[in-house]
Formats: C-alpha cells, sequence, structure tokens
C-alpha cells in the first residue's frame, strides 16, 4: 500500500501543505496503536543513522531493500547504499516470498552485503529451508526492526547460521538506533522513569503540523518514548514493552509484553498478542491470540505456564488461536485489529 492510499496516513501527511524547515522527508507511522502522525526528517539525521548504521555493522557494504521504501526501514537502506556509493538490489513482487528473497539476493555483487527484515519476513525465510534461507544465510548481517525479535526467533536463526542484529528504534529516530542492545555511536539512551528517552544527531525535528504533539514528545535535544525499558549494568537496554501496554485487571497492573513473551516461548507457540478487553468484573479481562507451531498447545497449559512465570493477574482469562496476527505497516502488531477480532469471538 503506497503511503497516501491510505486516508488516515494522507491526513498525517498533508502533501499540499510546505513542508517544515529542514525537512529532507516526511515518513508516516505505522499507526499501528493509534492514528499515524507525520515525522519529520532532515538529511543529516538520515545521514548520522546510515553512517552510524555502517559503523556498527563494518562498514559500507551492498543492500537489498525488502520493504516498502515508504517505512523508515526501507529509507535507510536506500539512504546507506546512497553514502557507501552502492546499487541497492530490489525485492520485487506482491508480498514477501522467500525464492523472490533468494533472486533479489542473487543480484548483489560484492561484499559485505546486508538487508533489513521485518520478524515477520524471517519466519518466513527460517520456515522456507530452502533458496530463501540458503540467500539469508550468505548475508553479512541482518538487521532485524520494526518489531519485536524474540529469544525464540534468535535462537532459531543462530541454528539456521542467519546472521541476525536486532535494532531497536522508530520513525523518530530515522530508525534502529540500538543495535543489539547498544546504543549507535553518538546516540544517547536514558532511561526515566522506567520510560526510554533518545538523543542524538539521528532524531526527527517534531511532527508534521502538529506542534503541540512535538512539545509533548521532544525537547532539549531529548525524544520521550512510548516505551518502557530497563539500562543494565554493563550499557545494555532492554525494552520492556510500550507504556500503554499496561493492562489494569481487578486492580492488578500487569504488562501484556511480558505476557506475550511468557507465551512465545513456549513449545508450539509461534507468536502472541495480549489485550485486554471490558470485561465487567475484572474491568479488564487479559485475552491471548495465540499463533501455535505444530499442534496448538492446550489453552490450560499455557495459562498455567504464565501463571507460574508471572503471578495469576496476568493470567489470560482467555487464550485464542489464529493462523497469523494482523499487522500494519513494517511488521507491526495491529492491536487495534487484535481486539477487535477477540471481541468478536474469533481468532482468526
Amino acid at each position: 500500500m503506497l503511503p497516501f492510499t491510505d486516508p488516515a496516513l494522507r491526513d498525517a501527511m498533508r502533501p499540499a501543505e510546505p513542508a517544515e524547515a529542514d525537512t529532507a522527508v516526511v515518513i508516516a507511522t505505522s499507526g499501528s496503536t493509534g492514528a499515524p502522525k507525520g515525522v519529520l526528517l532532515s538529511a543529516r539525521a538520515l545521514g548520522a543513522s546510515a553512517e552510524a548504521t555502517h559503523v556498527r555493522l563494518g562498514g559500507p557494504g551492498h543492500w537489498l531493500l525488502a520493504t516498502p521504501a515508504h517505512y523508515i526501514g526501507g529509507l535507510q537502506v536506500l539512504v546507506r547504499s546512497l553514502l557507501a556509493g552502492t546499487t541497492p538490489a530490489l525485492l520485487t513482487g506482491q508480498g514477501f516470498r522467500p525464492d523472490d528473497f533468494a533472486a533479489a539476493a542473487a543480484q548483489l555483487e560484492g561484499s559485505p552485503r546486508y538487508t533489513a527484515l521485518v520478524p515477520t519476513q524471517l519466519v518466513r525465510l527460517l520456515d522456507d529451508g530452502g533458496a530463501g534461507l540458503a540467500a539469508a544465510k550468505a548475508f553479512d548481517a541482518i538487521v532485524v526492526g520494526a518489531a519485536a525479535t524474540s529469544a525464540a526467533l534468535r535462537e532459531r536463526a543462530a541454528d539456521a547460521g542467519v546472521r541476525i542484529v536486532p535494532a531497536y528504534g522508530m520513525s523518530e529516530t530515522a530508525s534502529g538506533c540500538v543495535y543489539d542492545g547498544f546504543p549507535l555511536d553518538g546516540v544517547r539512551v536514558d532511561v526515566d522513569g522506567g520510560r526510554i528517552r533518545i538523543a542524538g544527531d539521528v532524531l526527527a525535528h517534531g511532527y508534521r503540523l502538529r506542534p503541540d504533539l512535538t512539545a509533548e514528545s521532544f525537547g532539549d535535544g531529548w525524544f520521550t518514548t512510548s516505551d518502557r525499558g530497563v539500562r543494565h549494568d554493563d550499557g545494555r537496554i532492554e525494552v520492556l514493552g510500550r507504556a500503554d501496554d499496561m493492562i489494569n485487571t481487578g486492580g492488578v497492573k500487569v504488562s501484556a509484553n511480558a505476557i506475550e513473551r511468557c507465551l512465545g516461548a513456549q513449545p508450539g507457540v509461534r507468536d502472541a498478542c495480549v489485550v485486554g478487553l471490558p470485561d465487567p468484573e475484572w474491568g479488564e479481562a487479559v485475552v491471548a491470540l495465540v499463533v501455535p507451531e505444530g499442534e496448538p498447545r492446550e489453552a490450560d497449559e499455557l495459562r498455567a505456564a504464565v501463571r507460574a512465570e508471572l503471578g495469576a493477574a496476568a493470567t489470560p482469562k482467555r487464550v485464542e488461536y489464529g493462523a497469523e496476527l494482523p499487522l500494519r505497516g513494517p511488521g507491526k502488531i495491529d492491536r487495534a485489529a487484535v481486539k477487535a477480532r477477540l471481541l468478536s469471538g474469533l481468532g482468526g
């Protein structure tokens, strides 16, 4: 889908009005948890991100564009290629197919070889086990971003010989700015009251025609994210989930992200999304939509695993199953769509 075919994105971008000063590009956020916004990025921010990425990965290289260029992850593949003086290979066709990925990767000449994927694409390559997986193993690094990379997915990639670099970032930071837990050169990350804040040349300078939202999130050289996190003694940043993913059930606040990680670590679970649904007794009921791996685990077994690790309040009142999780934008879970499915009583 192109950016302006979605009315919400078109409203956020308002292309007919002049761009704000020092703006090289306006990137629309995915709107996975709310209304999308237009993020203002300067050439300096884009370049700083691209250069810091190359430093972290091992030098400028040859890139394969495998995600849409109107999202920041795809756009940065083009910026990195431009700064490296190399011509990117392009993944064409509808959807993401491992054979198409392999054909596009074969266009690359020289090394090092890089690409950027979302977790869903990586899973498809690992599941394929054929030409797509063989092509993935030939990359010097695959940056995986846009959504969290689970511990189970990291392990699968390592076992398959695929070199991935999980990245944390967003449009407001000109793509990933924390690689495998550690900030890129020139990026500062602070955890203030549990909320992750980011500073550095990679930052956007606000939101398109929304000075109110800009003032809320940007100030004194810092961008305050919507994510919770913790800084470990070795400087590693661990992202715990969104600040608004807390579910208040029976007066107890539990983290949807923590429950998702617990479920995702169970045998027979490929993916999971947890939301709070209105409930007359609990206020919000914890409900999970699970994508099984092979034969589905019994719901009671999954609920028992969550109870053992996180306690009774975090235990899902209901577990539904679906073939896949609904996505929006570059591989982000569409939580509004998950809620709509679960409210209708259908997993997928």
